[in-house]
């Protein structure tokens, strides 16, 4: 018996066809190509036979499909506020104009407009950070592990870092902090134990090799019990009278403080630069609710130190990171504004009333089938952990929902909870509503 998959047209028979020819007058020749071997590929691994909507519309799929971009937006009707996954912080309209500004045509990155000379990319967003965190100087680069791999690098090299185990955190993608500090070059010492670490563990692990006292925030996970740490302050304190320098790996980047929201704990940077650290760490893209960056701020002899090594280069913010996150923190000379505009803070204080709102003109617009249910969103982003916020959901049935919703356009990303589907209204913006509930209907 003939095997079926020798009767495959050739790639250069299906170019020929009328179906075919036609998409290759709308379409770069090579993508054409690329799809007409994805549809005979297809047709081989199933047996051989042509497909049952014909060759023709098999290549136009194949065609859209890889046409898509892979990077797209979605609906994150999860809850999760700040969402690893779904791209952390979305950008403020401010920060978005800015980032348009500067994409559309030249721009003046590296270009001092008053002298007309060469300038430098780290003047942006500098004098913002100065008078929000009132530190002394500042630094701007790609991402937080690459600021810490950078503070680590310029100030440590080829000594010790003491830092207490109940620190060595995993900061997710399994990147650990014992891992980007053997890259920078300094020598790691753990002190105490996992659940308390008091200052005399420092003090008697202290050598002539040792640079600075390291301090990391537990921001993604919590130690309750029988815990003893060392405050920031206290450690700042004990390292400037050792004549060491000392480190504050602080996370998420908050800049306001949310206690009056129910959200507690969370140090902000302008606290953390207070204690004394020389040097303050944090993320643009979380609590900030920024572009992902990397941001250090401190003595202006640290961050001089952070200039100058060579890693600085390596981790460079461009002018897009540098845009949005400049009109970001402009948000942020007024408070209001910041929590109105921002979208994170904007969902993280919304009163729960606007929220039941939205949920329920969801439930309206899927008919009886949808429930409204009271339950709990998260901050993510290894922010505020165990924190809960009181939100609204609507459920539906499952029954592949959820499988059929990250297939819309734009895709809808929701939770699953037994045989059903949630939908917390809290991170659907009141936009997307009406997006939401066509998809839910279709």
């Amino acid at each position: 018996m003939t095997d079926p998959r020798r009767q495959l047209p050739s790639i250069d028979a299906l170019l020929a066809g009328p179906g075919v020819a036609a998409l290759l007058a709308e379409h770069p020749r090579a993508l054409v190509v690329k799809a007409a071997r994805a549809a005979v590929d297809a047709a081989r691994l199933s047996g051989g036979g042509a497909p049952s909507e014909g060759w023709d519309e098999a290549v136009r799929v194949a065609v859209r499909r890889l046409a898509e971009p892979s990077l797209a937006p979605v609906i994150n009707a999860t809850g999760v506020v700040l969402h690893t996954n779904l791209g952390r912080a979305p950008l403020a309209r401010a920060a978005i104009a800015a980032m348009t500004r500067v994409a559309s045509g030249y721009a003046a990155l590296e270009y001092d407009l008053g002298r007309g000379t060469r300038g430098s990319r780290h003047a942006h967003c500098r004098d913002l950070l100065v008078e929000l965190t009132h530190a002394a100087d500042a630094l701007v680069v790609n991402n937080a592990a690459g600021a810490l791999l950078l503070a680590l690098s310029a100030l440590v090299r080829g000594g010790e870092a003491v830092v207490s185990r109940g620190e060595l955190v995993e900061i997710g993608g399994s990147f650990r902090i014992p891992d980007i500090m053997a890259r920078s070059g300094a020598r790691l010492v753990e002190v105490g134990t996992t659940n308390r670490t008091h200052p005399q563990d420092y003090d008697r692990a202290l050598t002539p090799d040792s640079k600075i006292l390291l301090k990391v925030h537990r921001s993604n996970f919590q130690v309750t019990g029988f815990t003893a740490d060392v405050a920031v302050v206290e450690l700042a304190e004990m390292a400037h009278a050792r004549g060491l320098a000392c480190i504050y790996d602080l996370g998420s980047g908050l800049l306001l403080n949310l206690s009056e929201w129910g959200l507690s704990g969370e140090p902000t940077v302008p606290e953390a630069v207070a204690a004394g650290a020389d040097l303050v760490v944090f993320s643009g893209d979380k609590l900030l609710g920024g572009p992902q960056a990397g941001i250090l701020v401190g003595t202006e002899q640290a961050i001089a130190a952070c200039r100058a090594d060579p890693i600085a280069r390596a981790v460079r913010a461009d002018k897009l990171t540098l845009a949005a996150l400049e009109a970001t923190l402009a948000l942020y000379r007024d408070h209001a504004t910041a929590r109105r505009e921002i979208p994170i803070l904007r969902m993280l204080t919304e009163d729960l009333d606007e929220v039941k709102r939205r949920a329920t003109a969801i439930l309206q617009g899927v008919g009886a089938k949808g429930e409204l249910i009271e339950g709990d969103s998260e901050v993510g982003g290894g922010s505020f952990p165990g924190a809960k916020l009181r939100t609204w959901l609507v459920g539906l049935p499952e029954e592949r929902l959820a499988e059929r919703l990250r297939s819309f356009d734009p895709p809808i990303i929701a939770r699953v909870a037994g045989s059903r589907v949630l939908f917390d209204a809290r991170t659907i913006f009141p936009e997307q509503v009406e997006t939401l509930i066509a998809a839910l209907r279709g």
